[in-house]
């Protein structure tokens, strides 16, 4: 079988994204929405209290990875990559983001199987893709 140029050319962004995420925490860059949480807070942009903000901010974001790297072989695969996607995505990353989003997949198909729904609920991923 012969796949479209386009198909090959963008397999290799796919493979390497679902390997880091279903094997390890993700490395998230959280200084850029930290830093518009702080500007946010209240305080002007050159108040000197927004360096103080955003690095409660990063504190906070390590606190929840760290919570993350004791928590993540409890998530399914599929939610790893699809949740891990979305939180790169828009430029602004988060472990908040990430933590809200595994959870919630989580909840949800454990809600599933206590009303002995089907044991394979889609991933978060397969479910976006239905979303209008």
């Amino acid at each position: 079988m012969i796949l479209p140029p386009a198909l090959v050319l963008g397999m290799h962004l796919l493979i390497p994204v679902a390997n880091a995420a279903t094997n390890d925490v993700p490395t998230l860059n959280v200084e850029q929405v930290c830093q518009g949480i702080a500007q946010q807070g209240g305080v002007t942009f050159h108040d000197a209290a927004v360096g103080e903000e955003k690095k409660n901010c990063i504190e906070s974001e390590q606190a929840i990875r760290d919570q993350l790297v004791k928590e993540w072989s409890s998530f399914a695969a599929p939610d790893k990559v699809a949740c891990t996607n979305e939180s790169r995505t828009g430029g602004e990353s988060s472990y908040t983001e990430l933590l809200t989003c595994l959870e919630m997949a989580r909840d949800v198909r454990a809600m599933n199987n206590q009303k002995g729904g089907d044991t394979q609920l889609p991933s978060v991923q397969d479910t976006k893709s239905k979303q209008p």
